[in-house]
Order: structure tokens, then C-alpha cells, then sequence
């Protein structure tokens, strides 16, 4: 399983979404764009899928844009993962095993199966709330302390 840039993007955006947008403020897409280096075309179509799937929702007016539609700790990252990307699995048969006619009788669909479920096991184990919290204290780390 390769985790394309929707889903690395779309984890990016809804950190960026919790650490600006504290206390339900609305955050312009154009201004999480800018801050991740991502494309505005590209972010509203992910944006759009998570605002679909309710992870987001939009505020309308002047003061508008962006804000998370439940708390950081009850959105899980397997969550994020499979609305951006689709189900947890490393290959088809796991999921739908009428994919293959071998999978009754395959081993290698068994191996499959358990990497897959471990996949989801850890990113169900991590909240929106623990990556940012794990990105402040990386944040922290790097900041150089200066004496005078």
C-alpha cells in the first residue's frame, strides 16, 4: 500500500485546519494551501471529499472558510486514510475476495490479510489530536534555544 499525496496532503490540511482553526475560527483553503505547499485546485477537491465524508464543514461570509465538524480526538487517521484513499488493504482479494478465484486456497492472501489489518490497527491507534500534538513537540525540538 503506497499512500499518494491526496492522503499525505489531506492529513497536512486537517493539521493545519486544527492548529489554525482553534476555537471553531474558520481557515481559508487559500491560506492552508499556502502554509503546505499545496495547489488551491488540488486541496478543494480534497476538501471536498472530506467535507463530504463530514470531517469538515464550511462556514459562509466575509469571515468564512474552513473548520474541523468534530473534535480532533474522535477523528481517527485510519478514518482520513480511507476517505481519501479507499479501504486499508494491501490488495484486492483481502477486501473482496471474489476478486480472485485462488483466494480460498491462497496463503500469500493470508499474509496479506494480517499486514493489512496491522496497517489499520496503527493508524486506527492515532487521532488527529496525537499528530498534532506529535508535530508541536517536533516543532519544539527544532527551535534552537538562544542564551543572551
Amino acid at each position: 500500500m503506497k499512500i499518494s499525496t491526496k492522503g499525505r496532503y489531506g492529513l497536512r490540511a486537517l493539521m493545519d485546519l486544527s492548529i489554525h482553526g482553534k476555537s471553531g475560527v474558520p481557515v481559508f483553503l487559500s491560506d492552508i494551501a499556502k502554509r503546505q505547499e499545496i495547489s488551491d485546485k488540488y486541496l478543494e477537491q480534497i476538501a471536498a471529499q472530506l467535507q463530504r465524508a463530514g470531517l469538515v464543514r464550511t462556514v459562509r461570509g466575509r469571515k468564512g472558510g474552513y473548520i474541523l465538524n468534530k473534535p480532533e480526538r474522535e477523528i481517527k487517521l485510519s478514518d482520513i486514510i480511507e476517505i481519501l484513499e479507499g479501504p486499508i488493504c494491501l490488495v484486492d482479494c483481502v477486501k473482496e475476495p471474489e476478486t480472485c478465484a485462488k483466494s480460498r486456497s491462497c496463503s500469500t492472501r493470508d499474509i496479506w490479510s494480517e499486514l493489512s489489518d496491522k496497517i489499520e490497527e496503527i493508524l486506527s491507534g492515532y487521532t488527529l489530536e496525537d499528530l498534532v500534538n506529535m508535530q508541536s513537540t517536533k516543532s519544539g525540538q527544532e527551535a534552537g534555544m538562544y542564551y543572551i
